[in-house]
């Protein structure tokens, strides 16, 4: 059996900011093997930056929850039509699908059926609700890579094919700098305490999660007038969206592009909501407060689904918490800033949620997961195409 020399095209499928991320990643550790392979389809910047030739941009596709669903429905729609239509004129060598779970599945039934090979990159949280979808999800797949490793007996119980592949996020939050050095690029005196806001990645989350944050921020600065406030600006986020709940605010925020690491690691404690921000944060190991509003009726559906007493990924993967979780109408000003203050200020309970978020750096493991990614899309690739 001899492989072909001719160049792959891998599709990439990636709807959110940090699925933008994951496939960016895994597009390199690629080039790095193959460089010959190219990059296309549906992402963000970082995907872009990577080098895939984006097809559609995802970045207003990116929401969450049945309400948020339907009012950007069209857009989703459209970006289906898009990605299916590469699917059949293109013939791609492989489609990864990057998280964003029901869009990436309905394109993973077309591409199957037009035997096109899928790789599906992060796992649905079959672990917390809706079991039954490992089966619907082995059938649309030809591999489901996890990023958890207790999530495999789920699909190996199915005989679905799967692969832990470690978690991308252990290797790429790393800082540019050391924290003395990105205090002084930042204009952020040492000798004071430090805030992180993380609003989200989602429009729709800065609209929900950033005001009530501004609010909690200027609570703690009324009694804590030498705290310092930082804000890491999601690439997927327009700078008019974020100027536009700034312009009022009579702090002075900090707003730190593309650097997002360093400014967390600058961070005594920090205020964000939950997703991949929540697990980066504990990995650079600063305390934190996990806040989180949807829509009612989200919401309302979602207590009904989940059957997990946490949202926040440090707590499941904890298997207990250890990091705040305020949801829909515990989450208030007066609630944030109580929580932040406490982080700061009372040692043992400090002491103690540091402690926590080092269990989940090493259950997280040494890494690796992009590169893994990679070997494993290369070895479907070369079982794919012989001459």
């Amino acid at each position: 059996m001899t492989v072909s020399n001719s160049a792959y095209t891998v599709l990439f499928s990636a709807g959110e900011s940090s699925g933008d991320q994951h496939a960016a990643h895994m597009f390199q550790e690629l080039q790095q093997q193959c460089p010959s392979l190219r990059g296309i389809g549906m992402g963000g910047n970082k995907m872009r930056r990577a080098g895939i030739d984006i097809r559609f941009d995802s970045s207003g596709i990116g929401v969450i929850g049945l309400v948020e669903i339907l009012k950007h429905y069209g857009e989703i729609r459209r970006a289906l039509r898009v990605m299916k239509t590469i699917v059949a004129d293109e013939k791609p060598d492989l489609l990864v699908c990057v998280d964003y779970k029901e869009f990436n599945l309905k394109l993973a039934r077309f591409a199957k059926r037009r035997g096109v090979k899928v790789l599906f990159y992060v796992s649905p949280q079959v672990w917390a609700w809706r079991a039954g979808r490992v089966l619907t999800y082995g059938k649309a797949i030809d591999m489901m890579a996890v990023i958890f490793p207790f999530e495999t007996a789920y699909y190996e119980a199915k005989n679905v094919p799967v692969r832990y592949v470690g978690h991308p996020s252990v290797d790429k939050v790393q800082p540019l700098r050391g924290r003395a050095e990105d205090f002084d690029l930042f204009g952020l005196d040492p000798a004071r305490p430090v805030v992180g806001i993380l609003p989200g990645s989602r429009v729709n989350e800065i609209k929900r999660m950033l005001p009530v944050m501004l609010q909690a921020a200027e609570l703690l600065a009324r009694n804590h007038p030498d705290l310092q406030f930082v804000l890491p600006q999601a690439d997927s986020v327009d700078d008019a969206v974020l100027q536009f709940h700034l312009r009022d605010n009579p702090l002075a925020i900090k707003v730190v592009k593309q650097q997002a690491y360093d400014a967390i690691q600058c961070c005594d404690a920090v205020m964000t909501t939950s997703g991949t921000a929540s697990l980066e944060i504990a990995l650079l190991g600063v305390p934190m407060v996990i806040a989180y509003r949807l829509s009612p009726l989200t919401y309302w559906l979602g207590k009904q689904l989940v059957k997990i007493p946490f949202i926040g990924l440090p707590n499941i993967i904890a298997d207990r918490s250890i990091v705040k979780e305020l949801i829909q109408d515990a989450v208030s000003a007066e609630s944030l800033s109580a929580e932040i203050e406490a982080l700061l200020s009372d040692q043992p309970y400090r002491t103690a949620c540091l402690q926590g978020l080092q269990l989940v750096k090493v259950r997280l493991g040494q890494g690796g997961g992009s590169r893994n990614m990679a070997d494993l899309a290369l070895e479907m690739l070369r079982q794919g195409r012989v001459e």
